[in-house]
């Protein structure tokens, strides 16, 4: 017991400074936001350090000092005023949408006396025609889940898998794609590969497993899991999952599914060389995966077997539906891109899918302002195009962009004859469709900027994006670990932030929105 005070007193002592205490309340605006992230990376990365060693008792002294800190909580409130989510009430209908609101939330984050209430349910279409559930928390519940993340989230990166990148820090789905040529490009690379598809994998992860694994505070992290959801006036609870919605829950679903790839690693040991044992490579983002192998026999045989207990044990179990297993050269679909050899030739492009179902969201904007002036609709679609644009940059897009591109053109010009049927296609073409450059055909309008005056836009083009190969992220890069911040810096080409010692400031996002 004397020992164990010790180790309280001793770290108490050594971590005065960084954010543990703070007296009296200050002002959202005065609040000195370079120091406070200065505080929470600094424990942040003592956690990283006390995790290594295999000190948990250490590293839950440090996660209590962060999550009652002044700075931790001060972060976790800025983080969910300032999400997308922020203008979304819970089943309270309370916002933090002021100054004053924002300042007495940082002082009234408190664990003892928390109980979270229940989730909001609402549903979001998926791409199949079914709706996707989510659960929406209050803000108090959102802001508490937010302070307890950033206690986790250093464990979470460092016990991750290396090729693991979805809702982690530093990492994306480009990484992921890069990863995918750099297993299957080579002449000699794996031919067969197991797309693996977990069921409602957010939706099922048993709670047993998750109260028993997670190393964050049990009662807080129960209350979360059992708080159950409001739908129609009724309260259902939950038996099993980590809700859509919650900032935590994706940090939940990654610490469930770590560890796959060394059990793939351990049995399939990749400096086998010249055997089936070296060729089994898993690339995982969120609760989408491919795992590769030499035959379509090692898979169905040995290496799916081995991820259904895996998963069995958590709660979960592959799609039937979705879990398939494909030669390299018939090619798979893996986060909007088409990966396939064209005689012997690894070529990764966007898929067909992923376009057509871009043009659709371009055709329902432009659809849906047929009033709209094309400055205001121009503005509607340019950050749609630049978005998709940017996704595909990496990979072999330049003919689909251009095939977007006149695919776009035809929606605009039909658009626009739509508006002047008594006008002439010269007319309509002088009007709307003006030359920059070498093109002549650039969709162009005017909004109202700056003082009144108006100004002169243009539709963004998928075909001015350049094709730039992506530079993978190294597996065992660790973006709260102060060695690392030189490595992102240059990732990044900027200079080493004093407010962040471990890594980019930047929070994950809290849902990921692939094109």
């Amino acid at each position: 017991m004397s020992a164990n005070l010790d180790t309280l007193v001793a770290v108490a002592t050594a971590t005065r400074g960084v954010g543990a205490v703070s007296y009296g309340k200050t002002a959202w605006h005065q609040i000195n936001w370079q120091q406070v992230r200065k505080n929470v990376r600094r424990l942040q990365a003592r956690i990283v350090k006390a995790t290594r060693q295999g000190r948990w008792g250490r590293v839950k002294v440090l996660q209590r000092l962060l999550t009652h800190s002044y700075s931790g909580r001060a972060m976790a409130v800025r983080r969910v005023t300032e999400n997308q989510g922020s203008k979304t009430p819970g089943v309270d209908g309370r916002l933090w949408d002021s100054a004053t609101k924002k300042t007495e939330a940082v002082h009234l984050l408190r664990q003892r006396g928390y109980r979270p209430q229940p989730l909001r349910r609402v549903y979001i279409p998926k791409s199949n025609g079914k709706r996707r559930p989510l659960g929406i928390p209050t803000m108090e519940d959102r802001a508490m889940q937010a302070l307890y993340l950033l206690a986790l989230d250093p464990i979470a990166e460092t016990l991750g898998d290396r090729n693991s990148y979805g809702f982690r820090l530093e990492r994306s789905p480009a990484d992921a794609i890069e990863q995918c040529f750099t297993v299957l490009g080579r002449k000699h690379s794996p031919q067969w590969i197991l797309e693996g598809d977990i069921k409602s994998c957010f939706d099922r992860i048993s709670h047993d497993w998750l109260l028993a694994h997670i190393p964050l505070d049990k009662a807080i992290l129960r209350q979360w899991l059992k708080v159950g959801y409001m739908e129609e006036h009724a309260l259902h609870p939950t038996a099993e999952g980590s809700p859509q919605g919650g900032i935590i829950s994706p940090v939940l679903a990654n610490l469930a599914l770590d560890g796959l790839e060394r059990q793939l690693r351990e049995r399939y040991p990749i400096h086998v060389a010249k055997a089936q044992r070296g060729t089994v490579n898993l690339v995982r983002y969120a609760d989408d995966f491919i795992i590769t192998g030499r035959s379509k026999e090692l898979l169905e045989s040995e290496v799916k077997p081995l991820v259904e207990r895996f998963l069995g044990e958590r709660g979960l179990e592959l799609s039937p539906e979705k879990t398939i297993i494909t030669h390299i050269e018939s090619g798979f679909d893996f986060l909007g891109q088409n990966v396939r050899k064209y005689d012997g030739k690894l070529l990764i492009k966007p898929s067909k899918k992923n376009v057509k179902s871009f043009l659709d969201k371009v055709r329902k904007v432009v659809k849906g302002n047929k009033q709209a002036t094309a400055g205001n609709l121009i503005v509607r679609l340019n950050p749609l195009v630049r978005g998709w644009a940017n996704y595909h940059r990496h990979v072999v897009s330049a003919d689909t962009f251009s095939t977007v591109s006149a695919a776009i053109f035809k929606v605009l010009w039909y658009w626009a004859r739509r508006r002047h049927p008594r006008r002439g296609k010269r007319w309509v073409r002088a009007k709307y469709f003006h030359t920059v450059g070498s093109n002549h055909w650039v969709f162009s309008g005017e909004v109202t900027g700056a003082g009144g005056a108006p100004r002169t836009v243009r539709l963004f083009s998928a075909s001015s994006v350049a094709i730039r190969r992506h530079t993978k992220v190294r597996g065992e890069a660790h973006p709260y670990d102060p060695a690392w911040q030189a490595y992102f810096d240059a990732r990044h080409g900027t200079r080493r932030l004093p407010d962040a010692p471990g890594a980019s400031t930047n929070p994950p996002p809290d849902t990921a929105i692939l094109p």
